[in-house]
């Protein structure tokens, strides 16, 4: 059986409205979670209690928390709905369990937790090498539809800057096609030409 398709006869769907938890901080959630629509952000809170954001996640994208879910620890981030989103929640326990059995399940898996490590490893690699200014453009790049729905402060969050910084820098990016095509609203039409390839790879 593929991933898919265990997940679809086990899991469970839940509409969340934006600003509501998938799961806190600090709780025991025995879950992961397949986005089918919608934006969420993981985030941690640092020791004065500022919010730091880890990771946007977009529609087809799993998340959860392993620690939680296998090791039965507290979570260690929150997992908050940007807009409303729609998910499918499944027990991780049920999934290990049955891909102990289903040699096709189990390579499904390893496939999804591969591309879970490689985003894990970009995402590593952007906040050490890269500037913020380089952070923004990749986070366009990768996500240039689903970033319209991602508040300023949100986005300044997640690159580790003020809503100031970030502005300085759409301003001065702002005449790129990335920036164009947010500026009209994702409008197809507007007077210029580029290729959007897949929100994830």
């Amino acid at each position: 059986m593929q991933f898919n398709e265990f997940l679809e006869k086990h899991g469970q769907r839940l509409d969340i409205e934006a600003g509501h938890f998938v799961f806190r901080l600090g709780e025991h959630d025995k879950s992961i979670y397949l986005l089918q629509g919608g934006v969420l952000k993981a985030t941690y809170l640092s020791e004065a209690g500022t919010e730091m954001i880890k990771s946007f996640v977009f529609p087809g994208e799993i998340i959860g928390s392993l620690s939680s879910a296998h090791w039965n620890e507290k979570s260690t981030f929150d997992l908050i709905a940007l807009d409303h989103s729609v998910l499918l929640k499944l027990n991780f326990g049920l999934l290990y369990a049955a891909a102990q059995i289903d040699l096709a399940l189990a390579r499904d898996v390893i496939d999804r937790l591969l591309i879970y490590g490689r985003q894990k490893e970009q995402r590593e690699r952007e906040l050490l090498t890269l500037s913020a200014e380089g952070r923004y453009h990749a986070l366009l790049r990768d996500a240039p539809n689903v970033v319209k729905s991602i508040k300023q402060k949100d986005i300044a969050r997640y690159l580790g800057i003020t809503p100031v910084a970030l502005s300085r820098i759409r301003r001065k990016g702002g005449s790129g096609p990335l920036e164009r095509f947010l500026e009209n609203d994702g409008n197809p039409n507007c007077r210029f030409e580029m290729t959007l390839g897949p929100t994830r790879r």
